[in-house]
């Protein structure tokens, strides 16, 4: 039976999580200054410790410093007054996670219900480890360069814990691969990981696909709306993109991140929810807070702990390891084996791609299907003049001066999609992604709906 340690100077707080983890058959001890869960300790040392800040005689962090008595122990750090400070603090101690008190049962229940013994994990990450070694990938992370090691350590690091984090790196460059693999390592595997493109939603539906909605909230709101955070509660929220989020949502968003509660829209009722928030975004995430597109407190809450991945350009020795793994992949959806040549892979090597991880993918599946036989050669990879041939003597499309840039690609989109008739081969010739073309070509079905309806009223 695993022990519990809860060392908290408000003993009515402490009684009530000591009698909710007994309800869920652990053991447990309570302690209200630092004096007394050194005692405790030495009488029982715990596997799971909930550890306040602020104590009486000192700083509860003191317990988790070098040498500290709760090694080997699995700590939740506890703040009246969370603060950017005492995050960072908690992430280098390796708390397993930091909640703003007072603690409601649902959180204690759901921290509990993740908390996996250490070795559990260390077991796991050694064989990830090996992986890398033996077969060049990290989970779905492919590569063995020294720049994508440091970023399997960090993302090892950070996996077990509950801090935000917040991945930047060029498009292309698998931020949605990094933040699915921090989840999957994460005491949250067992709950959702939903995925939002914060660059994807039309500002005046933001707050409502967040946060959800009531029946009547608003024209059209003809049934009530589940938010992203309410189903992804207990689990992980990947937020794409979240420089491109409307500034009115970025104030209603940090108070989520702060209060741990939200209201849907047409709502009075708070709702609590517990969701980790992972966030990413292509540009330059300081320059957006200066040009006041990002909100520095926001910016701050997100930044607990930044992953950055290199392009590809800047990893080359990976790539031919990355391009065999995506020939494979579509070798059995396509259900054919090809294999590269010598010349196809010094052709790759000396692309500079523009278009990282996700343009590889796309690369080497019009190689596929161009290439007749089972090898593929060199004059199956694009060629920059070649394209450009290709590009003035193809079908084209008439587009108006004035036209804004996002109904400029929705258009392109769209009009190639309905040349080439595939989504996966439309995708390829764009060079975006499946999810990307998918909101794209929904957001087209959505718009001539409307305007059907629209036109017959």
């Amino acid at each position: 039976m695993r022990h519990i340690l809860i060392v908290d100077a408000d003993h009515c707080a402490a009684d009530a999580m000591a009698a909710i983890a007994a309800s869920l058959g652990f053991t447990s001890a309570t302690a209200r200054s630092l004096r007394e869960a050194h005692g405790q300790i030495a009488l029982h040392k715990p596997d799971i410790a909930f550890v306040d800040l602020e104590l009486p005689d000192g700083k509860g962090m003191s317990l988790l410093e070098a040498g500290g008595v709760l090694d080997g122990a699995e700590v939740v750090l506890l703040a009246g007054r969370p603060t950017f400070d005492s995050s960072v603090e908690a992430l280098r101690h390796h708390a397993a996670d930091y909640l703003k008190k007072p603690v409601s049962e649902s959180q204690l229940r759901a921290v509990l219900a993740r908390l996996a013994p250490p070795a559990d994990f260390d077991a796991e990450i050694g064989d990830l480890d090996h992986d890398v070694e033996a077969h060049g990938h990290f989970g779905q992370l492919w590569g063995r360069t020294d720049a994508m090691r440091r970023v399997y350590d960090r993302m090892a690091r950070v996996a077990r814990t509950g801090a935000a984090v917040l991945i930047t790196g060029e498009s292309g460059t698998g931020k949605e691969v990094v933040a699915k693999t921090i989840h999957d390592l994460s005491r949250r595997r067992g709950e959702h990981f939903l995925a939002v493109n914060c660059g994807a939603i039309s500002p005046r539906l933001f707050e409502s696909e967040l946060f959800g909605h009531e029946k009547g909230a608003f024209t059209g709101a003809d049934r009530q709306h589940i938010g992203f955070f309410e189903r992804a509660n207990g689990g992980t929220l990947f937020l794409d993109e979240v420089t491109e989020m409307p500034a009115e949502l970025q104030v209603k968003l940090l108070r989520v991140l702060e209060t741990g509660t939200l209201l849907r829209v047409g709502s009075t009722q708070l709702r609590e929810v517990d969701v980790r928030i992972v966030a990413a975004t292509n540009k330059d995430a300081q320059r957006a807070v200066e040009s006041g597109q990002l909100r520095d407190d926001l910016f701050y809450r997100l930044n607990v702990f930044p992953i950055a991945l290199p392009p590809l350009r800047e990893r080359l020795e990976d790539l031919e390891l990355i391009a065999r793994h995506f020939l494979r992949q579509i070798a059995s959806i396509e259900g054919r084996a090809k294999s590269f040549t010598p010349e196809a892979v010094d052709a790759l090597s000396g692309y500079h791609w523009p278009g990282n991880v996700r343009e590889l993918r796309n690369v080497v599946y019009r190689a596929y299907l161009m290439a007749p036989g089972s090898l593929i050669a060199d004059p199956c990879l694009p060629d920059p003049a070649e394209a450009a041939d290709r590009a003035a003597c193809g079908p084209a499309i008439c587009l108006p001066l004035g036209l804004s840039l996002k109904d400029v690609k929705q258009r392109v989109t769209v009009a190639t999609f309905e040349h080439l008739g595939k989504r996966e081969m439309t995708a390829a010739a764009l060079g975006i992604s499946d999810k990307s073309l998918y909101l794209a070509l929904k957001d087209h079905i959505a718009f001539q709906r409307e305007a059907a309806l629209a036109k017959s009223s």
